[in-house]
């Protein structure tokens, strides 16, 4: 369906210099397919899929798409964009038109589709995002997750035979992302091809057919879900997927910042979509901290995120100790109620408590 041949992409800065976002990037896509792009920031991820729609012309290379190269002189870009559609990290509707209005424009201007057809499958379209109540409102009235299933359901309009995901997720609020993700498990399922830039290690495990490992400008490494998140081939690949997020303090004493870390953790939590676990966090802190461990000073406390297992945890570390630190009898229960776990371990240096949230 699409062929990508030693593509390159370099943009030219304000004081001429030159920077190389797309090396060498070669790849084959089949119909059907539902590939996720994973990597570190700044590795060329979004360019590619823009280059892939030629919204960033590629500097070399080729790409063809139904066995038509996209990059030849004098071919028709409008062809191309009709049957690839693309969803973008901030939606990018038309303010001025009401929902529904959105989703029939395109279908109307380009496809000739008559009005109040283009009507009925954009109500169609609507029910399946789980949007139809709001056919006739504004965007400006919608939140960032209605707004993105709007934006895929206006994609979906053109009948396209691939969308492009440019990290539908990042600019929502954490109790958003669900939505949105639901949707587009959905889709996948329907047998739509895909090619989604993300973050979300456990959607891409759980829906893709293939992952591209981005680094460096080139596709790292190619392959399914379970080879390049249980079995990777390069120590990039095993690092990315890998990656534990955290935060550590000293606790010292008992005058510590203690509404500068409920700060961190807040946006901690905003930034790995952990909103739903911010309160909870933030009570076991406390409660902690000031009860269960009020007299155990100095200690090491952690805060963590794995992407790939969606594990979150309260690390509570004390040295040279080689039992556990907290109270007997019921003393925890209220914790325990409130969380997945609590573990009590012995370490080469002293003993931790570990929170699962």
């Amino acid at each position: 369906m699409i062929s990508v041949k030693h593509l390159s992409k370099t943009f030219t800065n304000p004081d001429g210099s030159k920077i190389t976002v797309l090396k060498d990037v070669n790849c084959e896509i089949k119909q059907g397919e539902v590939i996720s792009i994973i990597g570190p920031s700044g590795t060329g991820k979004s360019t590619f899929l823009r280059a892939l729609n030629m919204l960033e012309p590629p500097t070399g290379g080729e790409i063809w798409v139904d066995g038509e190269n996209i990059m030849a002189k004098g071919y028709r870009l409008d062809k191309l964009r009709q049957k690839m559609g693309m969803v973008f990290q901030n939606f990018n509707l038309f303010d001025h038109m009401t929902v529904v209005e959105n989703i029939t424009y395109a279908p109307m201007r380009l496809r000739g589709v008559p009005e109040e057809e283009a009507r009925k499958e954009a109500m169609e379209l609507l029910s399946k995002v789980g949007l139809a109540q709001k056919a006739d409102v504004y965007p400006s009235s919608l939140s960032g997750g209605q707004k993105q299933r709007v934006a895929i359901a206006r994609s979906l309009a053109m009948h396209p035979e691939v969308i492009l995901f440019d990290e539908p997720t990042s600019a929502l609020d954490p109790t958003m992302v669900g939505e949105v993700l639901s949707v587009m498990r959905q889709l996948a399922k329907d047998g739509l091809t895909m090619l989604i830039v993300t973050h979300e290690m456990r959607f891409a495990r759980d829906v893709s057919t293939r992952i591209f490992f981005m680094n460096e400008g080139i596709i790292y490494e190619d392959g399914t879900p379970q080879q390049i998140f249980e079995h990777p081939v390069h120590s990039a690949t095993k690092a990315f997927v890998n990656r534990i997020q955290k935060l550590v303090y000293e606790i010292d004493s008992d005058n510590f910042d203690f509404l500068g870390i409920g700060s961190d953790f807040n946006n901690f939590c905003v930034k790995y979509n952990l909103g739903a676990k911010i309160d909870v966090i933030s009570e076991v802190m406390e409660e902690m901290l000031f009860k269960q461990l009020k007299d155990v000073r100095p200690l090491t406390l952690r805060l963590t995120y794995a992407a790939l297992s969606d594990e979150t945890a309260l690390d509570f570390m004390v040295e040279g100790i080689t039992t556990s630190p907290l109270p007997q009898g019921s003393a925890m229960d209220g914790i325990r109620a409130k969380v997945q776990q609590v573990i009590e371990e012995p370490t080469t240096r002293g003993f931790r408590v570990k929170i699962l949230i």
